[in-house]
């Protein structure tokens, strides 16, 4: 299993970093991302501190562990700029929350995310218009199919405009707690629930985050 959306405590998680990424090696996790939310006040700390503790973990135990972020309602005007620090401060994976149905994020949030260079997914970007979709596409930015309740609801609008724009997808867990951690049975079940075929399915859980990882330049294994 690989997955580029996960919490902590550093955020609205459950769990210790550290302890996030022990219980995903244990259920068989290869790879792993750790991208807590964050806004321009604690953007600085809590990249620091999943940098240490993703390169302890990656270090000790068999799994790669990447610190990432989740930028979170953040004004429409602010988004690249926090992206660009994000990586500058050392975020493998730079994803933004997007205009999941939901939740009132702002309009114009997935426009801003697809634009900029430095964002490597939109997290479950809602009713993605199809021109963002197209310029998801032309950036490598991926869109999200999320396993998370609520999150999920538009999954089957995202593949149809992703296909339809030749966008990047991939699936992620969301986990903010234990359990949400992805098996591969119900990750299967979340794409055809998407719509896709078994074939589709596995090439999302199999081929597309290996497509993440190099764009990321990120070698795997």
């Amino acid at each position: 299993m690989f997955d580029f959306h996960t919490h902590t405590f550093l955020s609205d998680g459950e769990l210790a970093p550290t302890e996030l990424i022990r219980r995903a090696v244990h259920i068989g996790y290869q790879v792993i991302a750790v991208t807590d939310h964050v806004g321009p006040g604690n953007l600085e700390f809590v990249i620091k501190t999943l940098v240490k503790d993703c390169e302890l973990a990656s270090r000790r135990w068999d799994i790669l562990a990447l610190p990432g972020v989740e930028i979170t309602y953040a004004p429409v005007d602010d988004i690249d700029v926090m992206a660009r620090d994000a990586r500058a401060l050392g975020a493998k994976m730079v994803n933004v929350h997007g205009e999941t149905v939901v939740e009132p994020v702002e309009p114009g949030t997935n426009h801003a995310a697809v634009s900029s260079m430095h964002v490597d997914i939109l997290a479950h970007p809602g009713l993605i218009t199809s021109d963002d979709a197209r310029k998801a596409a032309e950036n490598g930015i991926f869109l999200e199919v999320s396993a998370r309740r609520g999150h999920g609801f538009a999954n089957g609008h995202v593949v149809r405009t992703a296909q339809e724009a030749g966008a990047g997808i991939v699936l992620d867990s969301d986990a903010h707690a234990p359990e949400d951690l992805l098996t591969r049975e119900f990750a299967l079940k979340v794409a055809r629930g998407a719509g896709l075929d078994d074939d589709e399915a596995n090439m999302l859980l199999d081929s597309s985050p290996l497509d993440v990882l190099k764009k990321i330049g990120v070698s795997y294994p």
